[in-house]
Formats: C-alpha cells, structure tokens, sequence
C-alpha cells in the first residue's frame, strides 16, 4: 500500500463503488480513522485523511459524520481546519452540519462527586489517565496494563457507590468509561438519519469496538451497512484489518468520486 497521503489498494472487504449522492458516511474515530494511542492526546490524524474528509463531505453534500465517544469540541481541534457533522461524547452531542452549534442530547453532565471520586483513581498511578469528557469519564490503563482488574473494579464500586441507576460503564481498549445510559452513538444516529442531507439515504458505518455496537444495531432500520476494523462485531458486513486500510479506501473514494480501484 502507498502512505496515507496518497491513493492506494483499498480492504477488498469495503464496498469498491458507492454514490455518495445517496450515501452517508458515518465514522468512528479511534481505533477506526485513528490508530490507537499510548494516551488519548497522543492520536496522530495523517494531513491526507483531512483532505480526504473535506473532499467527501463536499460529494455527499454535507452527509459525512463522525461518530466518536470524545467530545466535538475536541474532534475539531484534531480534525482543523475541517469541521463534519457529528455525534460526540457517545451520544451525548449531535450536530447536524459543520457550522451548526452543538446539540446536548441529555439535561446535565455526571455529578461532581462521582467524577471526583474517578479523578481520585489516578492519584497514586501517574500511568493512569483520567479522560474527563463532561458527559462521560473515561480511566485508561494503556500504560499499566497490570492495573486492569483493579481499575475496574474501583470504577465498578464508584459507580455504584453514586446511586445513580442511570449510569452504565462501557469497556474499550484499555479503558473503562462511565455515561448514562440515556445515550448512545445508535440513539445519535437515529436522530441523525431523520434529519437533511442525512435523510432519505443509506448510512455506511465503519466502528471498532463495543462503543459502536449500538450503532451497527440500528443500521437494517435504513437499510444501512457497517464494517467493522480489526476484529468482528455483531452486524458488522465485513472486517477490516486496520485504520490504514480504512484511510486508502477513504482516500480512494476521494480521488475517484465514489469508486475505488
């Protein structure tokens, strides 16, 4: 394969031709735009996955969205000077269209005392890192990996200690993440999809992990499609090996209009 700045072999499991003038393009984004990182801030995003973003967003006329567990504050600081429609914060926020204002889905972020008490759990690991994202907190062991069982256990007895019946932890890669359970990236979507250039077209979804599983559970209800990157999820169409081989197929569509070669 060429570098992610130039047009290489897509994954032959992704569709090799789409009309994007009837396509929406939903995408996570660690893990499936983004490798992986040793911490959140680390992710790299490669100068040619923004040109290919900008230039599919103008062909599927403004139906292209990111769909991520961070806030869209932040996907606009990683993404600039290109601004999507997106949902962030796993649910939590939608907009619609890129000069848009952001949207809450929910009343009011989690509790001050439980997010102390999660802040609290890095104290005595300087390798532990505490992702406060107002909706949701995320605690990731990618750089102590031995600490597994006990982050998720404290995190576990956190929760439960707050009373709050509304809260739900979600497990990822190296982390575990506190929300409610009001929202989810499958709830975002729905509402996504009812609502122009999005509506009326068929949603392509590429997500990796169990964050994304509700999103591949709404896709039959528009006769949707989703692609899963590096291991398989519950109606996920296909897998893909890396976010590598996701940015060539995107650059792919980019350079030939919705066709790959």
């Amino acid at each position: 394969m060429k570098s992610d700045s130039g047009v290489s072999q897509p994954a032959s499991q992704l569709p090799k031709d789409l009309d994007l003038k009837q396509t929406a393009l939903l995408l996570d984004v660690d893990g499936t735009l983004l490798d992986i990182a040793a911490t959140p801030d680390g992710v790299v995003v490669p100068s040619g996955l923004r040109s290919s973003l900008a230039t599919l967003l103008r062909l599927c006329n403004g139906a292209l969205a990111l769909v991520s567990g961070r806030p869209i504050t932040q996907l606009d600081e990683f993404f600039a000077p290109v601004q999507t429609p997106a949902i962030g914060s796993h649910g939590a926020e939608i907009r619609l269209a890129p000069q848009d204002p952001i949207l809450g889905r929910v009343q009011e972020p989690m509790s001050e005392s439980l997010r102390h008490t999660l802040h609290r759990l890095a104290a005595a690991d300087p390798r532990l890192i505490v992702e406060d994202k107002g909706y949701s907190i995320a605690v990731h062991w990618r750089l102590a990996p031995e600490k597994e069982d006990l982050v998720r256990k404290q995190v576990a007895e956190a929760v439960r200690q707050s009373g709050d019946g509304e809260l739900e932890i979600l497990g990822g890669k190296s982390v575990s993440e506190v929300k409610s359970r009001q929202v989810n990236k499958g709830l975002a979507v729905t509402q996504l999809m009812a609502e122009p250039p999005f509506a009326g077209r068929r949603p392509l979804f590429l997500g990796d992990d169990i964050t994304d599983e509700s999103v591949f559970a709404v896709l039959p209800n528009f006769d949707g499609a989703g692609y899963s990157v590096g291991k398989p999820i519950k109606g996920a169409r296909g897998i893909i090996k890396s976010p590598h081989d996701v940015r060539a197929w995107l650059a792919s569509l980019a350079a030939h209009g919705g066709e790959t070669l």
